[in-house]
């Protein structure tokens, strides 16, 4: 990913959080056919050190499991807040007109060689685990084994789980740190006036981030 000094993020705690946050993201492996992608959760182990590891799982049915190619490393890629940024927000532009639109964001991407693994006990850990995460916060929450087991036994054979060990994390938070204090906060005011859940989460990333950029 390509990463200006002014928006790289390295703190592995703020990367790993802003994961579990986001918690939907892209897998990206090169298999015999080409390069293939699948969107779907995954969970963040802290362990092993430094960057921890990636947990999921694909259908059965989807051949991205089959033939990774062992010698290349798999790309798990998550998005988080973003949106578009007027130019009309920055005092520059009433100054001089030399602005230009631009896009902030959050991204993250994560390296590794993986592995998929079909072992009955470890799939039924990694999916109570993923349902735990939405489920907990949730007046009634539905347990996995709520469903009857054998059910459940039968589900888990529908699909492949993955681990993938983190060799390389890399985080890129794009919020106007190239601007002018004046300009970000012009970008600040702008979304405050523009609400809606895009530009509701991006100010708030901006106002978090602001004193530490200072």
């Amino acid at each position: 990913m390509y990463l200006p000094p002014q928006f790289r993020e390295d703190d592995v705690p703020t990367l790993h959080r802003a994961i579990e946050q986001i918690r939907f993201g892209t897998l990206v492996t090169l298999g015999g056919d080409g390069l293939i992608a699948s969107h779907l959760p995954m969970l963040v182990d802290p362990a092993p050190a430094p960057y921890g590891t990636l947990l999921g799982h694909v259908a059965k049915a989807n051949p991205q499991w089959r033939d990774p190619a062992p010698a290349v490393e798999a790309l798990a890629m998550f998005v988080g807040p973003n949106g578009y940024v007027t130019p009309s927000w920055y005092p520059t532009k009433r100054e001089t007109g030399k602005v230009v639109p631009t896009w902030n964001y959050v991204a993250i991407h994560a390296y590794g060689r993986i592995e998929f693994f079909e072992e009955a006990e470890r799939l039924l850990a990694l999916v109570t685990r993923l349902t735990e995460r939405q489920e907990t916060p949730r007046a009634a929450p539905w347990l996995v084994s709520d469903a009857p087991a054998d059910f459940v036994r039968a589900q888990l054979k529908g699909i492949v789980g993955f681990a993938l060990p983190i060799g390389r994390l890399e985080g890129k938070w794009k919020m106007s740190q190239n601007r002018t204090p004046a300009d970000r906060a012009g970008v600040c005011d702008g979304l405050a006036r523009e609400p809606g859940p895009a530009n509701d989460a991006v100010g708030a990333v901006m106002a978090a981030r602001e004193p530490a950029d200072r």
